[in-house]
């Protein structure tokens, strides 16, 4: 096995993870969150023009009540009635769970097209710095390529880094649905990339849509790329604490519970995303049936069973990611707890033969994304183990595919 230990990667993280410690057993009055105040965001004055506006003299419903109840008030209107609403308050309605999933594809290309626009002026505002107008432009493209027919855009909030996810698939009519959850550097920006895109969130969840219809074409299955979270910035402070997790397993919980149907949900979370994953772990619905984990720094626990959740939980990691040698541990609020992959914590170990890497686990015809898209599909009996043992096939259910049997 390749060693990591000298990597600048690994070398950054144990300073940063040493100081934090020493710093956490100084403090006497625990960690302290500053935070900037910019005014009202875009999506921030959408939602209150929405909580004051009035459709035939009556006020709309709360943007935060129970999707169940949008989802009735949506369903009340009429088509015209439903698009007003969406042209009106693009953001708000584009971000509303409950709303319909249609009616939030066409809002969120309203909400892309204006900050579109208002990025093409920034790209020419002379009050900008050079660096500040080529980001400008850099987001203009983005929101351009969000935009493309075919585009299926679930949320989308521009504020700093920016959140967005994308559905692949038919996820009104999907008798199984997948949700990615990244990690670290992920936002608006690295949502997609043109070098090494199966290490960015489009990617991963293309190459899973595809090796998932592979797996069982009589499937009708929908794959979202959900970085509607403020995911930490590179491997600092942030990353070995659950700060972003929980503010994330909040709207990863929001988001099952909104997704149309009683279809099964599988959750696919990659690196720091398993933390997301594990803090979320305990308050998912029932339909949540999948947590599968690939290059876990840890899911903020010492054992499986102490996620308190119904669904059944896989982890993998290959042998030459890097992530193994980050210490496994949790300590005054650092770190993230055992290691998924390790037989004491208690999930099921997947093969992730041919991920080369802590960026490859979605990399078509990899053991890796092989296993993650049967258990998509519910075909568990065909996933391949990283150990020969019975822990990991044990008490398990489902079609096994032609070929993986």
């Amino acid at each position: 096995m390749t060693s990591f230990d000298t990597s600048p990667q690994l070398n950054v993280w144990r300073a940063l993870l040493a100081l934090a410690v020493v710093f956490v057993m100084l403090a006497t009055t625990g960690w302290t969150a500053l935070r900037s105040h910019h005014g009202t965001t875009p999506l921030q004055a959408s939602r209150s023009s929405w909580e004051h506006g009035r459709l035939h003299g009556h006020r709309l419903p709360d943007p935060d009540a129970a999707p169940a109840v949008l989802s009735r008030f949506f369903a009340s209107l009429t088509v015209q009635q439903r698009s007003a609403l969406a042209h009106r308050y693009p953001l708000a309605v584009g971000n509303m769970n409950g709303a319909p999933v249609a009616l939030r594809y066409r809002a969120n290309h309203q909400a892309l097209a204006k900050q579109r626009r208002v990025e093409r002026q920034r790209m020419h505002d002379s009050r900008l710095s050079p660096s500040g107008q080529h980001e400008a432009g850099r987001r203009m493209h983005r929101y351009e390529a969000l935009m493309r027919q075919g585009r299926h855009i679930l949320a989308f909030d521009p504020e700093g880094t920016g959140r967005v996810a994308e559905v692949f698939g038919n996820l009104q009519h999907a008798e199984r649905v997948s949700v990615v959850v990244p990690g670290v550097d992920t936002d608006l920006l690295t949502f997609q990339k043109t070098n090494h895109p199966y290490s960015a969130p489009v990617g991963m969840a293309k190459s899973l849509y595809k090796a998932e219809q592979a797996a069982d074409p009589s499937t009708r299955t929908a794959v979202i790329a959900w970085a509607d979270y403020t995911a930490p910035a590179g491997l600092g402070i942030d990353s070995a604490t659950a700060m972003r997790a929980e503010d994330g397993a909040v709207r990863l919980n929001a988001l099952v519970r909104a997704l149309p149907g009683k279809s099964p949900v599988s959750l696919f979370c990659h690196s720091y995303g398993s933390v997301v994953c594990g803090v979320a772990a305990h308050t998912l619905p029932r339909r949540v049936t999948d947590i599968a984990v690939a290059g876990s720094p840890g899911m903020r626990t010492e054992k499986a069973s102490h996620l308190h959740t119904s669904a059944q939980v896989w982890s993998m990691r290959d042998a030459t990611d890097w992530i193994q040698d980050v210490p496994y541990l949790e300590l005054g609020g650092l770190g993230h707890g055992a290691d998924p992959v390790s037989s004491a914590f208690g999930a099921r170990v997947l093969s992730a033969q041919g991920a080369k890497g802590h960026g490859g686990y979605f990399e078509p015809d990899t053991e890796s994304l092989l296993n993650f898209a049967d258990i998509g599909v519910g075909a568990y009996r065909s996933v391949r183990c990283a150990r020969d043992d019975d822990a990991c096939h044990a008490g398990l259910s489902g079609a096994a595919r032609a070929g993986r049997a």
